[in-house]
């Protein structure tokens, strides 16, 4: 038995997120592992190092599988690629030790949320981004953005469904760039609940347009309460980026992707 790691990129515009569904509704997930299981010629069950929403996007979403199957990493990936549809891609793949594990060895993973703020929208970046046609002001939502820093309680940032045990994340850094017409949220974190990554561009949408002042979001955290916080922002502009693991497992460093996430830091 062997064990595979792999690096995907995808658009999520036409799945109903990367976790596979019911029967009939497209997923990521169950997209590749039917094509893995071709090229294996044995089921094959994939397991990546987080979720994603309907809509959402992935330039390197890290996961494995194991397989009895002998095929070189050239013949794993030129076999896959040939048959995936045109909006998934694995990038690259590489043969690991058997305590690898794309979900429970993840030390941090990072996303990227990208608005471009124009009064115009952009026909090429239809679903790739998320446009907002009026006007923000960008330097009190870049001085918001670090309120998410640090260990918080986010009830207030996760929604209704969410399963997870308890809503308290550290976040690593969170930042906002801003280049030409696009702003791009830069976050990371131990672990992301429910939508919150959605919720906290929401809560920086309200800031932007001037709804509240940078000061309310301590009332929001302080709530703990859904309903506090506003807008959940479409899945659009989402990008899961990358997953952080133990130097050990040497996986491939890829670039974030298309030049509206690789915004100047």
């Amino acid at each position: 038995m062997q064990r595979f790691a792999v690096g995907i990129e995808f658009s999520g515009a036409h799945y109903k997120g990367w976790q596979t569904q019911q029967p009939g509704i497209a997923s990521v997930q169950e997209t590749i592992e039917q094509v893995l299981s071709k090229v294996a010629n044995e089921a094959i069950i994939l397991h990546g190092a987080g979720r994603t929403d309907a809509g959402v996007h992935a330039t390197n979403m890290v996961a494995h599988f194991d397989t009895e199957a002998i095929r070189s990493e050239h013949g794993w990936l030129r076999g896959c690629n040939s048959q995936l549809p045109k909006d998934i891609s694995i990038q690259w793949i590489k043969e690991m030790t058997t305590d690898f594990h794309a979900r429970f060895k993840a030390q941090a993973r990072r996303y990227r949320y990208v608005v471009y703020n124009h009064p115009v929208r952009s026909a090429l970046l239809h679903k790739q981004v998320t446009h907002i046609y009026y006007a923000l002001d960008a330097d009190k939502m870049i001085q918001a953005a670090s309120k998410f820093e640090g260990t918080h309680n986010f009830e207030s940032f996760r929604a209704a469904a969410c399963q997870s045990n308890q809503p308290v994340r550290h976040v690593h850094h969170c930042r906002l760039l801003r280049h030409g017409h696009y702003l791009v949220l830069d976050i990371q974190a131990d672990g992301f609940l429910h939508h919150m990554v959605r919720n906290i561009m929401g809560c920086l949408l309200e800031i932007g347009q001037g709804m509240y002042d940078i000061d309310h979001i301590d009332h929001i955290f302080a709530a703990e309460d859904r309903k506090a916080a506003g807008i959940t922002a479409p899945p659009d502009g989402l990008y899961f980026i990358q997953a952080h693991y133990p130097e050990q497992f040497n996986l491939p460093k890829v670039p974030l992707g298309p030049h509206w996430l690789n915004m100047p830091e």
